[in-house]
């Protein structure tokens, strides 16, 4: 199984537009399109498509983020990360994630990734700590925030 990110560019941004999670899911992450759109206009999201070989099964975006009242630290985020419906247990999250991750080490000199869900998405959460994220105890609005350490 061979997973890789590609950039969204107007080759592959309706693809990505159209991925969806499950019903059930779509309160836990915002559509793929409205992170995009915060892509073109925000600065510091980085968006990418993530593919299974040739065909594009979801969607992470990594983000820094200034402190606000909200959340007052200055830190880097996986601000989303979504596989499509129809691409889940499959192991392409768990996959996805552990790339991200290595990506963000190599890419960024930082020692720390936040990433956030839903107290409800379970899922969700136990793949963050599985991978190595803990949570911190603190809220981003009602998500819980956990934190990977990068050592």
């Amino acid at each position: 199984m061979k997973i890789v990110f590609k950039e969204v560019d107007q080759n592959n941004y309706k693809i990505c537009a159209k991925l969806a999670v499950a019903e059930s899911q779509k309160l836990f992450v915002a559509p793929n399109w409205y992170s995009l759109l915060e892509a073109n206009y925000e600065a510091d999201r980085m968006p990418f498509a993530i593919y299974h070989d040739k065909e594009m099964v979801g969607f992470i975006m990594f983000s820094f983020f200034l402190g606000d009242a909200d959340y007052p630290n200055d830190s880097w985020w996986i601000e989303r990360f979504m596989i499509d419906e129809k691409h889940q247990q499959k192991g392409y999250g768990t996959q996805s994630l552990q790339q991200a991750i290595d990506y963000f080490k190599a890419h960024f000199d930082q020692s720390e990734l936040r990433i956030s869900a839903e107290p409800e998405n379970k899922v969700a959460i136990a793949l963050y700590e599985r991978l190595g994220f803990e949570k911190t105890g603190e809220k981003i609005g009602n998500e819980t925030v956990l934190l990977l350490v990068l050592r």
